[in-house]
């Protein structure tokens, strides 16, 4: 069945208040709202939303109901999402992508690394997080800024799955990272991949199903805290989260729709936590906060 995406082309500006204004209105209901810039130097940009084909005429509505009132020069397009080749996709995956200063790669595409890169070799297994999913690649790029901009001593990848965060935060800095996952098999991969990327020490992976691991207690409090999981469990561990937060440290959450992200937000400020940005990637946000 052909996937449907409706979209408004604004300015990067007004796309942040469209996008606002459509997570508001579709609340908790599963449909992808992203921005996505179109033309940098033009400052085009489109505000989406993504639904299946028999859901159109009911989101349309609705849609053009609320930017009657709040945007009435908005015009709302349409555009068919062909089907997708799986072969195909597939191997487009497996081709490097670039986060911040971040190439993520696969080990047949070493020879794409250039000079500067901070390359991190990770090929598509049984484990989440090969830096192609707009999660992980916003979770790269915060790091990056967060990692230069402050001072990191000790950080915990929570639910690290493939490891590449972990791996992005040892290559950025020489400080000890502990990547905790409740899946032994992705500890495991993990820990693959942490040595295949050459980090002899200074990550420790550790099966943890939950904060009461004495794993958390042993190696914290955490300057930065990362955790790309999904929304309703971020929001469920809030308090545990920032309990193991150092003084002045940072959290990166990602794993949350757009439409999610206010929810999200609303929990760690409740948790002290002060939102410093967010970004979109594909429908996905990655919140950056830090504690003040």
């Amino acid at each position: 069945m052909s996937e449907i995406r409706l979209y408004v082309s604004t300015t990067e500006k007004q796309a942040e208040d469209i996008l606002d204004l459509l997570s508001e209105v579709f609340g908790e209901e599963d449909f992808a709202i992203g921005t996505t810039e179109i033309d940098e130097k033009k400052d085009v940009w489109e505000a989406s939303v993504y639904m299946m084909a028999e859901e159109e005429a009911d989101v349309r509505t609705r849609i053009e109901a609320a930017l009657k009132d709040a945007f009435p020069d908005a015009a709302l397009s349409r555009e068919v999402i062909p089907d997708v080749d799986w072969v195909v996709k597939s191997l487009e995956g497996l081709k490097p992508v670039r986060a911040g200063r971040f190439l993520v790669h696969g080990s047949h595409d070493r020879d794409k690394v250039r000079m500067g890169d901070i390359a991190i070799e990770i090929d598509a297994g049984q484990a989440f997080g090969t830096g192609h999913h707009g999660t992980t690649a916003g979770c790269l790029e915060v790091i990056d800024r967060v990692v230069r901009a402050r001072t990191v001593r000790n950080a915990l990848d929570l639910g690290t799955g493939s490891g590449v965060l972990a791996i992005a935060v040892r290559k950025l800095k020489n400080i000890s990272v502990l990547a905790t996952d409740i899946d032994p098999i992705a500890v495991r991969v993990a820990a693959e991949n942490v040595r295949r990327n050459g980090i002899a020490s200074g990550i420790s992976t550790v099966t943890a199903p939950g904060f009461h691991s004495t794993a958390f207690s042993e190696n914290g409090p955490f300057d930065l805290i990362i955790a790309n999981i999904l929304a309703r469990p971020l929001i469920k561990m809030a308090p545990q989260l920032v309990a193991h937060l150092a003084p002045g440290g940072s959290v990166i959450l990602s794993g949350i729709l757009a439409s999610q992200r206010w929810k999200v937000i609303a929990a760690y400020s409740g948790a002290k936590l002060r939102h410093v940005r967010t970004i979109w990637r594909n429908g996905w946000v990655t919140i950056h906060l830090d504690r003040p």
